[in-house]
């Protein structure tokens, strides 16, 4: 015989009433059953996820992995986050049981009985404390972060602001709550740091100067005039400093981002060398992290420009456009996740690892653990003193650079890079009000490495 939920959580006062006048209702009995509580609320709420009752799609899915048996008696699945991409080691396996019922459809024995396993328990990488910290850094403000340890790949943050409690998901979303998730200008549902796409803006440049050095486009003392724009073909390319930085070599292009320098450097490398050396470093490409939905990003090359567009005159590469993609603009739209990555490859000196959140997945009965690959992607061949360069230059951006005031007085060495890149556009559909506008199109500021970074 199979069971119906008629009323689910129940108080403790409800099911004694109901208890004492049970004789009156025969059939029905109180059954507990367990229920996921997630009890941090809004904190990593994407890597979480939510679980949902099981839909059409659900069902497809389940069916397509031959899980059907699995699935019987359950009516909640993982629908985002961990919840989804781990759903097969937190959903256990169905106990069931054979029963000889009479004529009247009442049980006599257990014929045959199957106990349930529970699910495994995953075990993350994730340090609470930090992710705290950080999503309390951002306030109301919207934004993504990820910090990831170099020399595993294990993400320790990964923040989405705004959030959502995925409390409210466990037994079905009440409508006023999802149309207030779905509404909102803030799109509190989307998971920016694995899906949002951002030109990296300034982020870009030590990227570049890796290529330069490793492709011999340029050495670490050769030096350029900057006047403060760079012109090609009639069209001045600006630098954000009136009347520029005056001599600027590698080192100083970095530290106080001079946009002439790498103007100059873009159009010396042409967008295939560009677009081949920073695909090494996973740009344009997924990361491969333990979470469904992740975007593919824009690396720009003649390659993609062809496949992009559909008219010849759209399909050709122009040199110009290759000089706004050298400071991180253009057609450049990459994840935070996959400017993280890059990041943490350069500092583990070119040994890339595949982010991933959970550290290892437990057997309940038996307490072996699993863990989550440990084996480097790929291990990059650039010379030590390559990116030994570029390391010190990203320290020079914290100490004496535009990161300087962020970190004065830090008891610790650190090294970044500061970036800004404006938005334009905005989705047909978004609905926002007019003053929520004017903060929506601000500047993007991307700091990796730091809170409350200033602009380049």
């Amino acid at each position: 015989a199979h069971s119906l939920p008629i009323r689910t959580r129940l108080t403790d006062e409800e099911v004694a009433r109901f208890a004492a006048n049970r004789y009156r209702f025969p059939g029905v009995e109180i059954k507990a059953r367990l229920f996921r509580q997630y009890p941090s609320g809004e904190i990593a709420s994407h890597v979480l996820g939510y679980i949902g009752r099981i839909n059409e799609r659900d069902v497809e899915r389940i069916e397509a992995e031959g899980l059907e048996a699995n699935y019987k008696g359950s009516d909640h699945i993982g629908k985002t986050g961990l919840e989804q991409s781990y759903e097969r080691q937190l959903h256990g396996v169905t106990g069931y049981e054979q029963v000889e019922v009479d004529a009247g459809g009442r049980g006599v024995r257990t014929l045959l009985r199957n106990a349930p396993t529970s699910g495994n328990n995953l075990v993350l990488n994730l340090d609470l404390r930090l992710q705290e910290v950080a999503e309390g850094l951002f306030g109301d403000k919207r934004g993504a972060l990820v910090a990831i340890e170099p020399a595993t790949g294990g993400v320790l943050a990964f923040v989405s602001r705004p959030g959502f409690d995925p409390n409210l998901f466990v037994d079905g979303i009440d409508p006023a709550s999802w149309e207030g998730l779905n509404s909102s200008p803030d799109r509190p549902l989307n998971n920016r740091a694995l899906a949002g796409l951002y030109p990296p803006g300034s982020t870009f440049k030590p990227f570049m100067a890796l290529a330069a050095l490793e492709l011999g486009k340029r050495t670490t003392t050769q030096a350029i005039s900057d006047p403060g724009y760079f012109m090609f073909g009639g069209h001045r390319f600006r630098d954000d400093k009136v009347g520029g930085h005056g001599q600027v070599d590698m080192y100083k292009s970095i530290v106080v981002s001079c946009d002439t320098y790498y103007y100059t450097l873009a159009n010396d490398m042409g967008i295939d060398n560009i677009s081949s050396f920073l695909r090494q470093l996973g740009f344009g490409s997924r990361s491969g992290i333990d979470l469904e939905g992740e975007a593919l990003g824009v690396l720009p090359s003649q390659e993609w420009k062809m496949k992009r567009f559909r008219r010849p005159e759209q399909q050709k590469w122009y040199a110009g456009e290759t000089i706004s993609v050298g400071i991180g603009q253009g057609y450049n739209a990459y994840t935070p996740l996959q400017l993280a990555q890059a990041t943490a490859t350069i500092a583990n000196d070119g040994v890339m690892y595949r982010p991933h959140l959970v550290n290892y997945i437990e057997n309940i009965r038996t307490g072996e653990r699993t863990y989550v690959q440990r084996e480097p992607v790929r291990t990059l061949a650039f010379k030590p003193q390559h990116i030994a360069f570029i390391k010190n230059a990203m320290v020079g951006v914290n100490r004496e650079g535009t990161g300087a005031r962020a970190f004065a007085g830090a008891g610790y060495v650190s090294a970044g890079k500061t970036g800004t890149a404006q938005v334009v556009g905005m989705k047909q559909n978004e609905k926002y009000e007019e003053s929520r506008a004017q903060e929506r199109h601000r500047d993007q500021a991307d700091a990796r490495s730091q809170p409350g970074a200033q602009r380049r």
